[in-house]
C-alpha cells in the first residue's frame, strides 16, 4: 500500500461537479493498493497517516503528526499510484491491486482512520473520475509505504 501525502491547508474532492469530501487543514492522502496488502499493511498505513510528523511545533520543527495537530485528512483512492512505471513510455498496472480487491481493503482503511481519528475523515468516490483540488502547505510532500 502506498500514500502519497501532502500537508494542506485545504482541500476537496469533487465527482461530476458535486462535493463528495472536503477538509480544512490537514493532510490529503491519495492511496493506492496493490495485490499483496492486507489487513497489515491498512493498520500499519493509518497509523502512519495519523501519526507521521509533518506539522510543525511551537519550536517550528515538523514534529507533530495529524493526531497531534488536530487537522483533518482526506483519503482518495488512486490506483495510478500503484503503477509500474520502470521502462516505456507508457504506465503499466500488473501492480495496482483489480478494483474488486482494492475497494475493500481501501474502505478498511477508511473505516480505521475514521475510528482513530475524530477530528475527521473525509474520502473520494472510488472508482470515480475525480477532480482533486488542494493548497499544499509547505510545499510538503512525502510518499508512504506500508
Amino acid at each position: 500500500m502506498l500514500a502519497l501525502i501532502q500537508r494542506v491547508t485545504h482541500a476537496r474532492v469533487s465527482v461530476d461537479g458535486e462535493v463528495v469530501g472536503a477538509i480544512g487543514a490537514g493532510l490529503l492522502a491519495l492511496v493506492g493498493v496493490e495485490p499483496d496488502d492486507g489487513r497489515q499493511q491498512v493498520d500499519r498505513m493509518a497509523r502512519r497517516l495519523l501519526g507521521y510528523r509533518v506539522f510543525a511545533d511551537d519550536a517550528g520543527r515538523m514534529n507533530l503528526g495529524l493526531s497531534d495537530a488536530g487537522g483533518q485528512l482526506l483519503l482518495v483512492s488512486q490506483f495510478t499510484l500503484a503503477a509500474d512505471t520502470r521502462s516505456g513510455m507508457r504506465p503499466g498496472f500488473s501492480t495496482a491491486a483489480p478494483p474488486g480487491q482494492a475497494e475493500p481493503i481501501f474502505n478498511d482503511l477508511v473505516a480505521i482512520c475514521r475510528q482513530l481519528h475524530p477530528p475527521g475523515v473525509e474520502m473520494g468516490r472510488f472508482g470515480a473520475h475525480m477532480v482533486v483540488d488542494l493548497a499544499n502547505d509547505g510545499p510538503v510532500t512525502f510518499l508512504l509505504r506500508a
